[in-house]
């Protein structure tokens, strides 16, 4: 649209210019001098305006206003999942926005001397096991910890802790970080926040904090104008973990032979049309759905209406009583912050009693493998409504299962390996309530609220000339099945070697026929198994890797990638030691050696592991 001089309050001679600039001029270059003449406005009023010369170089014109420094700002991560990191991100976005220079950083890539130059420190942390910092923030914690940590005068500060109530050290590793830097000298510039599995509103409400406290905060100059952050755009998945996509099941088939003591479940869900997309080393969602018969026999004990109205969110959703039971609380387990709050509300003396702060070690001992269900039987509520009941439970959190499909060789569906787990219950034996529902009451046709958890700390190499070794006893073999099936539909071959475990050859061996198939096409170049219960002596993975020692460590040094996925308490923490071990042998290292060289590692991104 071209200026003229009846509806325009510029003279002939500078509607010709702005005529001959304007359309000359980029999307930034156009934000860039809207953002010039505003600011111009907000200068102070006392000062005589001076005049802004149109018609100057253009060059000149696109220079900023004024050399500004801006307050920084550090933004530190410890994830094992990517949640963290996922935060990190979004909170850097929305700092930044706000004219502030921010540096985003997983805490085993800051350098721990450049802590002296931060002013503004924003740690987001997991807890990983029990009460230990993830993989990848245990240097900095070590360090921070240490005597060689700096004080941090006119630091300012801030934690947010990500963790699950379930467990004894609840969010330990922020609570440590956010009491250290307080040690150092560091001022608390907003509360440390600590977050249950449920973690999107507590974390939005922190958030909120941050930049709240951050606006107090006047840059050097009146006039800031930040170029580099103008007309940005963030654009979120249609699904995601707060709106998930209802997938149909396509198939869910037992992977276990008759006779096994295990039942192991292939899923295939339907993606299609759903603009959903993953990569190698990805997880799947879902949430799942409380056992009905449980549901019912909660209802039924407390003597309550099922289809009376409840609060289910803080947004003020409702829906019936058992509905809500079924898909948005957890009733399966109890924790200690339940009991707290069961204490408060249920007018029960004897529970008031067990809560009693000298009473520790009773309450870890009466929380062991019982439900809600045990709860209300032990303790009986007394003038509890519905509503007051449902306000002490915990969210219903989504389960993570490791993809065990290529997008690029199946873009319509995703694939999942599903372990039916069982536990032992005060009054009976249950199975866990995701893989539960999967194993017992999901049938092809029916649909499941799913999304995509990225997890950037479990990727396979680019490189495909690097040689990969891969250990994953049971369902821990999921993420291999979709690296090699991408590798077999991209016609990529490279070195792989296969570490699988499990109990029985005759009916544990998951997807047996498609590892001997790769074998054979070359896709997959080595493949060792254990079947622990085929033998007097019980054989796991470990001893596969100990039989092939000199060979496994020439293709450390050859430069191969580690990847270790299944359970962390046993098989990942016997497999750690297994490989130190062949290090000390093979290189001839010391124990502290070899943990530096497996350290070194981890930090390379060549030793990454997926355990649960």
């Amino acid at each position: 649209m071209l200026l003229q001089e009846t509806n325009s309050p510029f003279n002939k001679e500078q509607s010709d210019y702005l005529n001959k600039l304007l359309p000359t001029l980029t999307e930034s270059q156009r934000i860039w001098l809207s953002g010039y003449l505003s600011a111009t406005q907000l200068a102070d009023s006392n000062t005589e305006a001076q005049p802004i010369n149109l018609i100057s170089d253009h060059e000149e014109l696109l220079k900023p206003v004024k050399e500004t420094k801006l307050r920084d700002v550090t933004i530190l991560y410890g994830s094992e999942t990517g949640n963290g990191q996922t935060i990190a991100k979004d909170l850097g976005k929305k700092i930044e926005s706000r004219e502030f220079k921010v540096t985003i950083s997983s805490m085993d890539d800051f350098k721990p001397k450049d802590l002296k130059k931060v002013q503004d420190l924003f740690i987001i942390t997991a807890t990983h096991g029990e009460g230990e910092p993830p993989e990848n923030a245990i240097s900095f914690h070590e360090f921070l910890h240490g005597r060689k940590a700096p004080k941090l005068k006119d630091v300012r500060f801030s934690v947010l802790s990500l963790g699950d109530q379930s467990y004894e050290f609840f969010c330990q590793t922020g609570k440590e970080f956010d009491k250290r830097l307080e040690e150092l000298g560091g001022d608390r510039l907003y509360p440390r926040v600590d977050c249950d599995v449920d973690f999107d509103e507590p974390t939005a409400e922190w958030v909120d904090g941050i930049l709240h406290e951050l606006s107090k905060a006047k840059p050097t100059h009146d006039t800031v104008l930040n170029v580099q952050s103008a007309g940005i755009v963030t654009e979120s998945p249609v699904y995601s973990r707060t709106n998930p996509y209802h997938a149909e099941v396509l198939e869910n088939l037992n992977l276990n032979g008759e006779g096994s003591n295990k039942e192991t479940y292939h899923m295939e869900l339907s993606i299609e049309d759903a603009n959903l997309e993953f990569e190698l080393g990805d997880s799947l969602g879902i949430y799942p759905k409380n056992n009905p018969e449980m549901v019912e026999q909660l209802i039924t004990s407390l003597n309550f209406e099922p289809e009376e109205s409840v609060s289910i969110n803080k947004h003020g959703e409702r829906r019936s009583l058992r509905e809500a039971l079924l898909s948005n609380f957890e009733i399966s387990r109890i924790t200690k912050p339940l009991l707290d709050k069961a204490a408060q509300f249920f007018n029960n003396d004897n529970l008031k009693e067990l809560m009693a702060p000298e009473k520790v070690e009773e309450q870890k001992a009466y929380i062991q493998g019982r439900d809600v269900i045990d709860l209300i039987t032990d303790y009986p509520p007394v003038d509890m409504t519905p509503e007051e009941f449902i306000q002490i439970l915990r969210k219903m959190p989504a389960r993570l299962y490791s993809i065990s499909s290529s997008f690029k060789a199946n873009p319509d569906e995703v694939h999942i390996t599903v372990a039916k787990a069982i536990y032992t219950g005060q009054r009976q034996e249950q199975a866990g309530v995701c893989s539960g529902q999967c194993a017992e009451r999901v049938k092809p046709g029916d649909l499941l609220p799913i999304y995509i958890h990225h997890n950037p700390n479990f990727k396979f190499p680019n490189d495909v000339d690097t040689p990969v070794i891969m250990i994953g006893p049971g369902t821990g073999v999921a993420p291999y099945r979709s690296f090699l099936e991408e590798r077999e539909e991209t016609g990529v071959k490279g070195r792989t070697w296969l570490f699988y475990g499990d109990q029985h050859f005759a009916t544990d061996f998951l997807y047996q026929v498609e590892w001997q198939n790769w074998l054979k096409h070359g896709v997959l170049t080595k493949m060792d198994v254990a079947f622990s219960r085929d033998s007097a002596d019980k054989v796991y993975v470990q001893h596969r890797m100990l039989e092939h020692s000199k060979e496994l460590y020439q293709w450390l040094q050859d430069g191969a990638n580690i990847y270790v996925c299944g359970d962390e308490k046993h098989m990942a923490h016997d497999v750690h030691q297994t490989l130190s071990t062949i290090i000390q042998k093979e290189g001839c290292f010391s124990i502290e050696e070899a943990e530096a060289y497996l350290t070194d590692m981890r930090k390379q991104k060549r030793y990454q592991r997926d355990v649960y």
